[in-house]
């Protein structure tokens, strides 16, 4: 249809003319990319936008961000392609060998003549999209560690504050506030309200808890909100609450929904709660507990402290009557001391009168052996002078040599006179 308005310009050649039939005067001529537009063009007037299931396969996504495959059966296959700022709204990541549903149009792609399929939406086949996204998140997040139970936190025993990440208008912060406040009401509550659902939840989410964890405040974090349908909770499963609930300084309790409902939140934040209400039970104890946990230790330690008292009197009372009256003691040991003493004097006199008697033996031995004893016999001894010599023989002296003769009392000189 399109070459006939083209080809009613032409005209037949002239046998007269001689021109050969298919030359630029006998006939106008389409250039390549005059063909492709006019294809592109009825194919863009003439078919609607439609769904179409296929397999994926030769899937390239390059720099640019954009989708590039092929969609087959057994029997067919037709190039397609999904732009980047379409591809943003999928909930999960195209595979190789996944069957989806994929809305859009047939084209034309001009530079090269090929026929593809522009493709503007897309949900798998069989498992629902936003379940495939889940699993697909999920398996990711647990190959980088981020459920690794060794990085789990232990909640503080009694947090001087709390922080809450949810909605303001939702129930469950009602429920937080009042079990926080019925279990112990000086404890502080920090709230950062944020959208729970909807386009941009997930950011609003993700920048509430760095914000709470870089301000200082708070100790522990509570992030959640109440129940709802997947696609109400389905924020908490983005991949940015989970690394921003990942990073942050202090433990995270994750309280989406209720207990049967599972987010990736909950598989990466440090504790789990099945509700927002049990949340509220698991951060803060509460305080008539504690008083009576603490009434219960004083009354335990005052009887422990009266029982060691009572043993300590009775091993006082043992031993009191085992020292008896002190002055008694002092006394016998008084009379002792005596009879020591006594017995000690006596032992000293008896060492002395025996050293006396052993001094007059000995002293009269020696009295017996002195030279003096000699002289009161009569003997007397002969010093020549003046030497001083004793003289024992005659023949050391000499006529008229001086001697002096000491006697038994007194002494006196003498001269030499004659030597026998």
């Amino acid at each position: 249809m399109f070459c006939a308005a083209r080809m009613s310009e032409t005209r037949e050649a002239s046998p007269a003319t001689g021109l050969p039939l298919f030359s630029e005067e006998a006939r106008a001529f389409l250039t390549v990319s005059e063909l492709n537009q006019i294809v592109k063009g009825t194919l863009e007037r003439e078919l609607d936008a439609f769904w179409v299931v296929g397999e994926i396969s030769n899937l390239r996504v390059p720099p640019s961000g954009h989708f590039y495959f092929t969609l087959k059966d057994d029997k067919s296959q037709i190039a397609a392609v999904m732009f980047r700022r379409q591809g943003l709204n999928l909930s999960f990541q195209p595979e190789n060998g996944m069957e989806v549903f994929c809305f859009g149009r047939i084209g034309l792609y001009p530079v090269r003549g090929d026929l593809q399929l522009y493709v503007e939406s897309m949900e798998p086949k069989g498992r629902g999209a936003l379940y495939l996204a889940f699993e697909q998140l999920k398996q990711k997040l647990a190959d980088e560690g981020l459920f690794a139970v060794e990085r789990k936190r232990p909640l503080p025993f009694l947090p001087a504050a709390i922080g809450i990440v949810t909605s303001l208008q939702g129930a469950a912060l009602r429920d937080m506030l009042r079990i926080l406040g019925d279990r112990f009401p000086e404890c502080k509550v920090v709230i950062r309200p944020v959208k729970v659902q909807g386009e941009g939840a997930a950011l609003e989410i993700a920048e509430g808890i760095r914000e709470l964890g870089q301000s200082g405040t708070v100790e522990v974090m509570i992030v959640g909100r109440g129940g709802g349908s997947l696609e109400d909770l389905w924020a908490f499963n983005e991949e940015v609450v989970a690394r921003a609930v990942f990073a942050a300084p202090v433990p995270v309790i994750s309280a989406v929904g209720h207990e049967v409902d599972f987010t990736i939140a909950d598989f990466v934040a440090d504790h789990r709660a099945p509700t927002p209400t049990a949340a509220a039970e698991m951060v803060v104890p509460r305080k008539v507990d504690l008083m009576d946990r603490i009434q219960e230790l004083e009354s335990r330690l005052l009887r422990e402290i009266e029982d060691k008292f009572e043993r300590a009197k009775e091993t006082w009372t043992g031993l009191f009557r085992r020292l008896a009256d002190p002055r008694r003691r002092l006394q016998e040991n008084q009379m002792r001391l005596d009879e020591l003493s006594l017995d000690l004097w006596r032992r000293f006199q008896d060492r002395l009168s025996r050293w006396k008697d052993r001094l007059t033996h000995d002293a009269g031995r020696l009295s017996s052996l002195s030279p003096l004893a000699v002289l009161e016999r009569g003997y007397s001894i002969a010093h020549k002078m003046p030497e001083g010599l004793i003289v024992k023989d005659s023949a050391s002296v000499n006529i008229g040599d001086l001697l002096r003769i000491t006697f038994a009392r007194g002494k006196s000189l003498c001269r030499v006179e004659e030597k026998e």
